[in-house]
């Protein structure tokens, strides 16, 4: 079985790759803070939270927010699922960042950029989990 992309869609992963990865080495530059989405959510929604975190916040939901009208339509899992089973999921994510001392952003992306050992492990463990998952939905649950 061989995987075929296509060149457009390369082309997004790519550019959204790259614009992650500024993103997170502009915040580092400019305030020496890890991009870390939970780190800073937590932030932004603790005792003294910082203007700068509910900017990065709120620019996370206005980036979703503009992709309709930009003709950008929302993954087709999403429209497919039931929002309970959704906010479950975001709960069960939530609690995993906690759980594992940062998320996918912080550990993936600014963690093994820092050659960052508990990063390292983190990001193993995050993507064994996601592979688990999609396997026992789609071939032991007959999902997807």
């Amino acid at each position: 079985m061989s995987i075929v992309i296509e060149p457009a869609v390369l082309e997004e992963a790519l550019a959204g790759g790259v614009l992650i990865g500024l993103a997170a080495a502009g915040l580092l530059l400019v305030n020496g803070r890890i991009a870390g989405i939970s780190g800073i959510l937590a932030g932004a929604t603790g005792p003294q939270p910082k203007i700068w975190q509910w900017a990065f916040v709120l620019g996370l939901v206005a980036a979703g927010a503009a992709a309709a009208p930009l003709g950008r339509a929302l993954p087709p899992a999403l429209g497919q699922e039931p929002l309970p089973l959704l906010a479950v999921a975001g709960l069960l994510v939530g609690f995993g960042t906690r759980l594992g001392n940062g998320c996918t952003s912080g550990h993936g992306v600014c963690g093994i950029a820092r050659l960052n050992p508990r990063s390292l492990v983190a990001t193993c463990v995050f993507m064994l989990t996601a592979g688990l998952t999609v396997f026992v939905t789609r071939h032991l649950l007959g999902h997807g």
